[in-house]
C-alpha cells in the first residue's frame, strides 16, 4: 500500500518522458525530408510535425489531468509563436478535455451526500458541460427548482497531483531551467500550497463567495453564487451561468472584444488593489461572455486564489507608483529591493534595471489609447524568462508573489489575443489606491456608481491546505 504513491509518481513521470520522446522521434524521422525540402514545402512539413505533436500533447495531457494538463493549458495561450492550427489544437485543453464517466461522477455525489444524483437533485445531466484539470461540471436542477452547475472533483485526483508535486527531483530540474536564480524549494512549496488549496472545494466555495459578495451588483462583472447546502469538500454547486466561450468571443466585432477585455482588466486589478485577492487561473476556459451586454463577463473557477496582506501588497503599490506616477527611478529600485525582487546593492545602474522592468508596466506608464497585441504578450513572456540579461543574476521572485506573475503571463496574453484597445493608464488610475482617478470610460462611470455606497470588503479567510508527498485528499479544518 505504501508503494502506491511511488508507483503513481513513476507512471506519471514516464508518461511525460514518453510524450517528449515521441516528439523527438517524430522530428528525427522527418529530418531527411526537412533537409531536402525548401521554401514553402519545408515550412509546411514543419507545420505538419508541430500539429501532430500538439495533437499528441492535447490527447496525452487531457487524459492525464492534474498539474501536467495545467502546463499544456498555459502553453496554449501564452506562446503566440505557434502556428494557428497548433494553437487551435492545444486550445482544446482550455475549455474541455476528456471527462470521467457518468458512473464515476455519480459515485462522487453519492459519497459526498449519501445518495445518488437522482435523489440529491430534482434533475441531473450525466453529460458534463465542461471538464478541466481537477474536476468537471454538470447541469442539475435542485429539489426547489433552481438551475445549478455542479463541479465534481475527479476521484483520486489529489493522489495524482501529489504524485506530480512529489516528483521533487523532476520539478527542481524544470524550475532550474525556467528560473535558474530562484529559491527552487520555496517555489515548489508555494506551488504545493496553492494547488493543495485548489483541491479543497470547501476553500474554493469560500473564495467564490468572497468574490461574489465583493462584486455583487457590479455592472459588468458577474460571479455565480454558491449553493451552500449542496457544496462539500469535493463538490461545489453554484448558480448555473450561460454565455459564450473565448473562441466565440474572438469572432465578435472588435468593440465587443474591447469591452470584454476592459471588464477582465477591471476584475483583475480591482480584485488585487481593493479586495487584496488575485484569482490565479486566468486561462480562457474560466470566462463566459455576453454579446450586447456592454462588456458583461461571468468569471468561473476560484480554486487558485491568493490573498495578500497589506504588508505584501504595499511594495507592489510602491513599485507602480514610483515608476509610473512619481517617475522616481531610485525609489522604484528601493521598492524592488524592499519587496525582495532585487538583491540589495546589485552592481547594476538603476537605468538598466528600469529599462528591463519597464516592459511589464508598458501599457500604463504613459497616458493614451493603446492596443494590446499578441506580440506584446509574448515580449512580456520572453522578458520574464530572459536569463541572459545581466539583471537575471540579481533578480528573484519572492514566494508571496509567485502566483501574481500570472497577471503578466495570463491576462496580458488574453488581452493580446483580443487585440484589445483602451486607455489602460486612465483605467488603472481609477483603480490605483494612490490616485483614485475619475471614470475614464462609460464602464468606469457605471463602476463608480456601483462603488459609491460600498462598505469595506470583509477580511478574507486565510486557511492553508498543504499537500505532503503522497497525501490523500485534503479536507478543510
Amino acid at each position: 500500500m505504501s508503494n502506491t504513491p511511488n508507483r503513481l509518481r513513476l507512471s506519471r513521470g514516464l508518461a511525460a518522458v514518453r510524450l517528449a520522446a515521441r516528439g523527438g522521434a517524430r522530428y528525427a524521422t522527418s529530418a531527411p525530408r526537412l533537409f531536402t525540402a525548401a521554401g514553402e514545402q519545408r515550412q509546411q512539413l514543419r507545420n505538419d510535425l508541430a500539429l501532430q505533436t500538439a495533437e499528441d500533447v492535447a490527447a496525452t495531457l487531457g487524459t492525464m489531468k492534474g498539474v501536467l494538463m495545467k502546463i499544456g493549458q498555459m502553453a496554449s495561450y501564452v506562446d503566440d509563436g505557434l502556428a494557428p492550427p497548433v494553437r487551435r489544437t492545444l486550445s482544446t485543453l482550455q475549455d474541455s478535455v476528456p471527462p470521467m464517466s457518468a458512473e464515476l461522477a455519480a459515485g462522487v455525489i453519492a459519497e459526498e451526500f449519501g445518495a445518488p444524483p437522482g435523489e440529491v437533485f430534482q434533475a441531473w445531466d450525466p453529460e458534463p458541460i465542461a471538464a478541466a484539470s481537477i474536476g468537471q461540471v454538470h447541469r442539475a436542477i435542485t429539489r426547489d427548482g433552481r438551475a445549478v452547475a455542479v463541479k465534481v472533483q475527479y476521484p483520486g485526483i489529489a493522489e495524482t497531483i501529489s504524485a506530480d508535486l512529489g516528483n521533487v527531483a523532476l520539478l527542481r530540474r524544470l524550475l532550474k531551467v525556467a528560473a535558474p536564480n530562484q529559491d527552487v524549494d520555496a517555489l515548489i512549496e508555494e506551488l504545493r500550497t496553492r494547488i493543495g488549496e485548489e483541491l479543497d472545494y470547501h476553500r474554493e466555495a469560500a473564495n467564490q463567495r468572497m468574490f461574489a459578495a465583493y462584486f455583487d451588483g457590479h455592472p459588468t462583472i458577474h460571479v455565480p453564487r454558491v449553493v451552500d447546502e449542496l457544496s462539500t469538500a469535493r463538490v461545489v454547486t453554484s448558480e448555473l451561468a450561460t454565455g459564450a466561450r473565448f473562441a466565440e468571443l474572438l469572432t465578435w466585432p472588435q468593440h465587443e472584444k474591447d469591452l470584454a477585455a476592459e471588464t477582465i482588466y477591471r476584475f483583475t486589478f480591482r480584485s488585487l488593489y481593493q479586495a487584496h485577492a488575485f484569482n490565479g487561473d486566468p486561462h480562457p476556459g474560466n470566462f463566459l461572455f455576453h454579446r450586447g451586454a456592454r462588456g458583461r463577463v461571468t468569471f468561473l473557477d476560484f480554486g487558485l486564489v491568493k490573498y495578500f496582506t497589506p504588508d505584501e501588497l504595499q511594495p507592489l503599490v510602491h513599485m507602480v507608483r514610483y515608476l509610473c506616477v512619481d517617475r522616481d527611478p531610485e525609489a522604484f529600485r528601493r521598492a524592488m529591493e524592499e519587496a525582495d525582487f532585487l538583491m540589495p546593492g546589485a552592481p547594476l545602474p538603476t537605468e538598466q534595471i528600469v529599462e528591463h522592468m519597464a516592459l511589464f508596466y508598458d501599457t500604463v506608464r504613459t497616458p493614451g489609447v493603446r492596443t494590446m497585441t499578441p506580440g506584446y504578450a509574448s515580449a512580456v513572456a520572453r522578458r520574464y524568462f530572459d536569463f541572459r540579461n545581466p539583471l537575471a543574476a540579481y533578480a528573484r521572485i519572492p514566494r508571496s508573489y509567485v502566483i501574481l506573475q500570472r497577471i503578466n503571463l495570463g491576462v496580458f496574453a488574453l488581452l493580446g489575443d483580443l487585440g484589445a484597445t483602451g486607455n489602460w493608464r486612465a483605467i488603472a488610475e481609477e483603480i490605483w489606491p494612490f490616485v483614485q482617478g475619475p471614470p475614464a470610460t462609460p464602464m468606469g462611470e457605471a463602476e463608480a456608481a456601483w462603488l459609491a455606497p460600498r462598505p469595506e470588503p470583509p477580511p478574507p479567510q486565510r486557511s492553508t491546505v498543504i499537500i505532503p508527498n503522497g497525501a490523500g485528499p485534503p479536507r478543510s479544518g
